[in-house]
C-alpha cells in the first residue's frame, strides 16, 4: 500500500525539504484503482525528460511549463506546484489561474493531481497555502472526494482530527466510484484511529480492503486494521494470521507482518527495513518502529511500547500517518 502511486511525491523535495520517503508515507495508500494510477509516476519524477531541479523556483517552474511537449498529466503536475508557490507568494489570483488551467489540460484527473501534491507540499510548513489551493479546487468541483481527502490529510498533520473526520465523512458520502470511496474510507480509518474510535477504525480499514484481491494491495490496510484491533476485544494477531498467515511475506512490507505474527524477531525486521530496496525507498524504518511499538501495546509492555513509538515519532515525518498514530498512542500510554 505504500508503493506505486504513493511514491509520486518524492519530487517535492525540489521545492521544500520534503524527501521521497516522507511523501510516500503521506498518502498512505496505494493501488486504489486504475484511474488514480494513471496520474502517478512511479518514484516521483514526471514522465517528462526534464526532472525537477532541487532548488526549483517560480522562474524554473515557468521555464518547465513553457515546454509545449509536456504531456497533460505532467503539465497538470507542474501547474499544481506553481499554484502552491504562487499562493505562498500571495499571488492568489495567479495561483487560481493555474488550477483552472489544470482542469483544462487534465479534465478527468486534475483533482487527483492536487490530492497527490498538496498534502506533501503542506508538510514543508505552509499548510495555509495548500488549503487555499484545495479550497479553490473544491469551488471548481464541489464535494470531490479526492480534494476533501487532501484537505483532511492537511488537518491531520496538525492533529485536528475532529475537523478531518467531518471532512472525511463527507468524502465517503460523496464518493461514487469504488476507488474514490476506498481512498476516503481508508483516510477516515486514520482519523478514527487517532481519535480513539478503534472499532470504527477497524471497520474502515476492513472496508478499504473491499475489491482488493492481492496480498500486495491488501497488506497496508490489513496492518492498520491490526493497529486498531489491538485496542478492541478481538485477537489482532489471530485475525492477521487468518488473513495472511500462509502468504509469501518476503516483499516489503511483508516483513512487518511476519514480525507481528511472531515469525521474525524485531532485530531482523530492523535489518529488513534498512536493507530491503522497497523499504529504503519509503523509509521503512518508520513503520517498522511503529509496528514494533504496537506489538508491545498488544502485549501490555508499556516501556517497550513507549520506546518504539518515540522512535517512530523521530523517524517518521510530521505528514506521515505513522507519526500521527505514534503520537496518539503515546498520549494513551
Amino acid at each position: 500500500m505504500q508503493r506505486g502511486m504513493v511514491r509520486i511525491l518524492g519530487v517535492f523535495g525540489a521545492l521544500l525539504t520534503i524527501n521521497a520517503s516522507a511523501s510516500a508515507q503521506m498518502q498512505g495508500g496505494a493501488n486504489w484503482d486504475n484511474s488514480a494510477q494513471e496520474f502517478n509516476r512511479g518514484t516521483g519524477s514526471p514522465t517528462t525528460s526534464s526532472p525537477m531541479p532541487r532548488d526549483a523556483s517560480l522562474e524554473q517552474l515557468n521555464k518547465i511549463l513553457s515546454v509545449s511537449q509536456l504531456k497533460p498529466a505532467d503539465r497538470s503536475f507542474y501547474l499544481s506546484l506553481r499554484a502552491f508557490v504562487l499562493s505562498r507568494a500571495g499571488r492568489e489570483a495567479d495561483s487560481q489561474k493555474d488550477i483552472v488551467e489544470m482542469a483544462k489540460v487534465l479534465p478527468n484527473g486534475w483533482q487527483i493531481v492536487l490530492w497527490s501534491t498538496m498534502p506533501g507540499l503542506a508538510g514543508g510548513g505552509d499548510r495555509a497555502a495548500a488549503l487555499r489551493a484545495l479550497n479553490f479546487g473544491l469551488q471548481r468541483k464541489p464535494n470531490d472526494p479526492w480534494l476533501m481527502v487532501a484537505q483532511a490529510q492537511v488537518y491531520m498533520q496538525i492533529s485536528d482530527f475532529p475537523q478531518a473526520m467531518g471532512i472525511l465523512d463527507k468524502a465517503v458520502g460523496s464518493a461514487a466510484a469504488a476507488g474514490d470511496r476506498r481512498v476516503a474510507i481508508y483516510n477516515r480509518g486514520q482519523a478514527n484511529l487517532n481519535l480513539g474510535n478503534f472499532q470504527q477504525a477497524s471497520d474502515d480499514f476492513d472496508s478499504a480492503l473491499s475489491g482488493l484481491t492481492t496480498v500486495k494491495s491488501r497488506l497496508d490496510s490489513t496492518l492498520w486494521r491490526y493497529a486498531a484491533q489491538v485496542h478492541t476485544k478481538v485477537d489482532a494477531r489471530a485475525n492477521l494470521n487468518k488473513d495472511i498467515g500462509n502468504e509469501n511475506l518476503y516483499e516489503w512490507p511483508g516483513p512487518i507482518a511476519k514480525f507481528l505474527l511472531g515469525k521474525m524477531p524485531a532485530g531482523e525486521l530492523e535489518v529488513a527495513a534498512e536493507s530491503d530496496q522497497i523499504a529504503k525507498q519509503i523509509n521503512g524504518k518508520c513503520p517498522a518502529a511503529f509496528y514494533v511499538g504496537m506489538d508491545a501495546v498488544r502485549r501490555g509492555d508499556k516501556q517497550r511500547a513507549r520506546e518504539q513509538l518515540q522512535l517512530a515519532q523521530a523517524r517518521c515525518p510530521t505528514m506521515s500517518p505513522y507519526n500521527w498514530a505514534a503520537s496518539s498512542e503515546l498520549k494513551r500510554l
